[in-house]
Formats: structure tokens, sequence, C-alpha cells
């Protein structure tokens, strides 16, 4: 029980998907459990509620966030994407695509969090962020070359039970050309 005078819960305003959402919280709710429970944006999974495998991966200020391992309280007023506002209308994100065309799933319970990962992944890299698999990491030196070792490094936060791994590696390097080619927004 909170002393007295101490409140224990908060009404908080989530940036979801371009849409604002005001809602009564317990301060201790994720924002996992806010997007799933109280906003019926079921799309991001709960896998290992731990912070370990990545299922629940969505984008906060587009960057990669495990939702579990963030309060909803914390998220408050930050631009949340969910894998329910990375398409346009019906028209699939050139990630999303490459999943689909290069079977980048198997069960799918992982996928969404592996999508929004690969745009958090592909926005980091246009960035010129490194990598542990980077090998010049001088800022002058730009964007490494988007490997496949690159993009398992990148991808590592995220696990696929199913073993999904090769064909998700290609669906990322096959997103980044084209997200390169078109000049499309990662995120």
């Amino acid at each position: 029980m909170a002393p007295a005078g101490i409140s224990t819960s908060s009404s908080i305003t989530l940036h979801v998907n371009g849409e604002k959402y005001t809602l009564p919280v317990d301060n201790r709710t994720t924002l996992l459990d806010a997007l799933r429970e109280r906003l019926d944006l079921t799309g991001t999974k709960k896998g290992c509620d731990q912070g370990q495998c990545g299922a629940c991966t969505v984008l906060v200020d587009g960057r990669r966030a495990v939702s579990c391992l963030t309060l909803a309280v914390a998220a408050e007023g930050r631009e949340i994407t969910t894998i329910e506002g990375v398409a346009d209308g019906d028209e699939l994100h050139p990630v999303q695509q490459a999943f689909v065309e290069l079977d980048g799933f198997q069960c799918g319970y992982c996928t969404p969090g592996q999508i929004c990962s690969a745009l958090g992944v592909l926005k980091e890299h246009a960035e010129g962020w490194p990598s542990a698999a980077t090998e010049d990491v001088r800022p002058e030196a730009g964007p490494p070359p988007l490997t496949p070792e690159e993009i398992r490094e990148r991808m590592s936060g995220n696990l696929c039970r199913c073993g999904a791994y090769v064909s998700i590696v290609k669906a990322v390097a096959q997103a980044a050309e084209t997200t390169q080619s078109t000049k499309e927004p990662v995120a």
C-alpha cells in the first residue's frame, strides 16, 4: 500500500501510430500491457516478459524499445509505432513486403517484433551507427556495408523459436536495398 498522499496511478497520453490515447494506468504498467490490454493493439507480442526475446519490440521516437521493460508512464508524449502502424493503409512497408516475399517468418509470433526491430536497424544503419560487427567505427567511414554479419548482429536481440533467421536476414537486406533505392522512410 502506498503511503498517504502518494498516488500509484496516473492519467497518461500515449501517441501510438499517429493517434492520441488518454488513459488511467497503474504507474507500474508496462508499455506492452498498456498497448495490448488497454488499447487492444495485440500485434505486439508478450514473449519472455523479461526483455530477452524481442517479441515485444516497438519503436519509441523511432528507436527500438522492448515494451515489456518500458513503463507506460515513461512513454507518455513520445511517438510510439507498433506493427499496426507500419503499413500505409493496405500498402505494406518494404520491410513487411520483404518478410512476406522471402518467408521471414514461420509461426509468425515473433514477426511483429522482428519487423519493428528491422525498421530500427535500417534507421540506425542509415544514420551511421556502428554495431559490434562493424570493422571501421570511425564516423568519417560512414555507414558500414549491410552485410549478413552486420544484419545478424544488429538483429541479435530478436529471437525466433522457429529458426527463420536465414530468411529474416535476407528480408532485412532486401528491405535495405528497397528503401535505399526508393528513398522510402525506414520508420
